[in-house]
């Protein structure tokens, strides 16, 4: 690797850590602290204003619908998801988030909004372009490998 690849390595390995690790602690410190990081974004996928099938959050988090329905069963005894059925069609369940579900959403998403203004400070247009097509060219690498 050369230099500017070790520097860009090592900065993208802090910041994925430093965010996990933010998260988290302000998790514990929060009124939340019932939430698991897997919890979390298991309410991110679903969505402030959605009523989302287990199938469409599932494919959001890259998980099988078992394993979603687990965290769901627990979402819904925390009293942050909610589970509805349709009236068109009784079979079909949507899940949708409870008033503390949004509640949290609104929280976590405040967060995300002061993270990306710091990185965005003080950067031009050119720089922030340069930083959606990295971004986004990364992003496209992690789901064709993995």
């Amino acid at each position: 690797m050369g230099t500017d690849l070790d520097l860009i390595n090592s900065a993208l390995v802090a910041v994925f850590n430093d965010i996990l690790t933010i998260e988290e602690s302000e998790l514990r410190k929060s009124q939340f602290d019932d939430i698991s990081i897997k919890e979390m974004h298991t309410i991110e996928a679903i969505g402030l204003h959605n009523e989302r099938t287990s199938s469409e959050v599932a494919k959001r988090l890259s998980v099988t619908v078992g394993t979603l329905t687990v965290a769901i069963n627990n979402l819904e005894k925390k009293g942050y998801v909610e589970r509805v059925r349709c009236e068109s069609d009784r079979r079909v369940v949507r899940l949708k988030l409870t008033n503390r579900g949004r509640l949290f959403y609104r929280v976590h998403a405040h967060f995300h909004k002061k993270m990306v203004e710091a990185a965005l400070a003080d950067m031009d247009e050119d720089e922030k372009n340069a930083l959606i097509k990295g971004l986004g060219n990364l992003h496209n690498f992690l789901k064709k490998s993995y």
